[in-house]
């Protein structure tokens, strides 16, 4: 609940702090006196629109601080976790207003956004008047106060469950969709592209191994004329060896005429044609060597070409080709299989949305049972408000393609105010005394299923009667007993049931006013009713009448 309300220079109001209580707190005072400056401020410091205009004349800011005393469970608890801010203890929303128009939000003195200052002050105030459409226009707001006195928060959840599902569902069927088309745009170039792969055949290293051979094979053929010379002066017919050979034979006989004469011939000699037989050897080695296919170097150089012409045509290196080409029959395949799986994605999204329909269906069949069951509830508490020959009509058009998260229903509260009138939107049918007794008793309808802690009405009780009004009174009271409830009055039926009664005054000279809001003991509320009652004059007949109406409403 709002336990405390600290303002500081909006508007009439210099300073300002109030401290709260459960049950049901009214405020009364005169006309003009600030009640409408006071939830101005409040709303400021639930995330409401700033403007610099609420600044107090002369004061370069203004600033509403609001406690909440928050149980552990309490959602909000939860949303502050989500946003990374301390959820320890009460929850302080501070709202700063400059005169030059900017705002800063605070939640739990830590830095934040307006945006969730008003998600939290949502969750934690409601304000209803005569004016207030937050709450009677939206139709997903109608629609949610209807689960929520239906209790079909389980038949909403699969409904919620069924409908991520079914989004999922097409989501990954359009994705997939896309990239089998895609692919099937490019299947007769991956197609003709694993043809050539295939037949060309590329293997790992092949192209370091066909460079290196066809370097080799060229070298040899460069130097093949110089071993073939080098061939012919030893053994061919210009050799000389056979001449050496035949002279070192003549010397070797005649050496024995003429002993040790010729060594120095023979010996160098017959060493020379060693080392030519030697070179011969190496020559035939060469030329073994060094022995090579034209045409296999032709088809290394028609093998390579062909390899890297095809590593160019696919922006790829030679060696990344047998990857390349598997990777191209291997997307072939996920093709032919992505169209299979496509039918499954397909039928997968068709029993995703089956069963959406299913349980939209059913959660629309609950809401229009419930919707009865609403209305005959909130018409129970029309008579009282003086209210007894209208109709409140809980009215749900269906669509069943209009698929959405909460179902396939827009539910509108309707009223007819009298008989043989045409129903229409509360908002457009609805007085302004009508919309507000029309809200009070959905409210009280609604108590216990899932309202906001704090309840402010601001004067909803503007032009009924006395027992209306009192109507009234008993309904905020009845209210006041589960949550807090705060209500600017002008009704005294309602003042006299008030648990805490605080009185709105202005104070001050011609030059400057101030608002204030004091609590008032017994006496002083009796004496402000008994004003409520008899207006400029207090007599003592109101105030008799009004210590009666307390006495009375305490008794009830």
């Amino acid at each position: 609940m709002l336990s405390h309300l600290s303002i500081r220079d909006i508007v009439l109001i210099e300073r300002l702090d109030m401290d709260f209580s459960s049950g049901l707190s009214v405020l009364t005072g005169e006309t003009g006196a600030g009640k409408s400056i006071l939830l101005d401020s409040l709303s400021l410091a639930l995330g409401g629109r700033g403007d610099a205009s609420l600044v107090r004349h002369g004061a370069a800011q203004g600033q509403v601080i609001a406690v909440f005393d928050l149980p552990a469970v309490h959602p909000v608890r939860g949303l502050l976790a989500e946003n990374a801010i301390d959820d320890e203890g009460d929850v302080i929303l501070r709202r700063v207003q400059s005169a030059d128009g900017r705002t800063r939000v605070f939640i739990n003195d830590q830095p934040s956004s307006v945006s969730l200052m008003r998600e939290v002050g949502r969750a934690l105030v409601e304000i209803h008047g005569q004016h207030d459409e937050r709450a009677l226009v939206d139709a997903a707001i109608h629609r949610d106060l209807l689960d929520a006195f239906g209790g079909h928060g389980e038949a909403l959840a699969r409904v919620r469950l069924a409908w991520r599902d079914w989004r999922h569902s097409e989501q990954e069927f359009s994705r997939h969709k896309a990239r089998v088309e895609a692919a099937a745009r490019e299947a007769d170039f991956l197609r003709a592209s694993v043809e050539e792969l295939s037949k060309l055949d590329p293997r790992p290293d092949e192209e370091a191994t066909l460079a290196e051979e066809r370097a080799g094979m060229m070298r040899a053929e460069k130097i093949a004329s110089d071993i073939a010379d080098a061939q012919e002066v030893l053994s061919g017919q210009s050799s000389s060896v056979p001449q050496l050979s035949s002279l070192l034979r003549r010397l070797q006989r005649k050496a024995q005429d003429a002993p040790g004469l010729l060594d120095v011939i023979i010996e160098p000699l017959d060493t020379a044609l060693i080392q030519l037989d030697l070179a011969q050897s190496g020559v035939d080695e060469a030329i073994r060597a060094a022995e090579f296919d034209p045409r296999r170097l032709e088809e290394a150089e028609e093998r390579l070409f062909a390899l890297r012409a095809a590593a160019r045509k696919h922006n790829v290196q030679v060696d990344d080709l047998a990857e390349l080409c598997a990777r191209m029959v291997g997307d072939l395949d996920e093709l032919d299989a992505g169209e299979e799986r496509l039918a499954g994605l397909q039928e997968q999204a068709a029993a995703a949305l089956k069963a959406y329909d299913a349980a939209a269906l059913e959660l629309s069949a609950m809401r229009r049972d419930t919707a009865q069951g609403l209305s005959e509830a909130v018409m129970a508490e029309l008579p009282a408000l003086k209210l007894e020959r209208a109709a409140f009509i809980v009215e749900i058009d269906t669509e069943a393609d209009d698929r959405g998260e909460d179902g396939i229903d827009r539910v509108e509260f309707w009223v007819r105010t009298n008989p043989g009138t045409r129903a229409g939107p509360m908002m457009k049918v609805a007085s302004g005394g009508e919309l507000s007794r029309f809200l009070l008793a959905l409210k009280v309808v609604l108590a216990d299923r899932g309202s906001a802690p704090t309840l402010v009405f601001d004067e909803i009780d503007t032009g009924v009667g006395g027992a209306v009004a009192d109507a009234i009174g008993q309904r905020l009271a009845r209210l006041a007993d589960g949550i807090q409830v705060l209500s600017v009055t002008h009704a005294p039926q309602v003042a006299a049931r008030a648990g805490t009664h605080y009185l709105i005054a202005k104070s001050g000279g011609s030059d400057r006013v101030s608002t204030g809001v004091s609590v008032m003991d017994e006496g002083a509320r009796r004496e402000e009713i008994a004003r409520m009652l008899a207006g400029a004059t207090v007599t003592d007949e109101a105030r008799a009448a009004a210590l009666q109406l307390i006495k009375g409403s305490a008794a009830v």
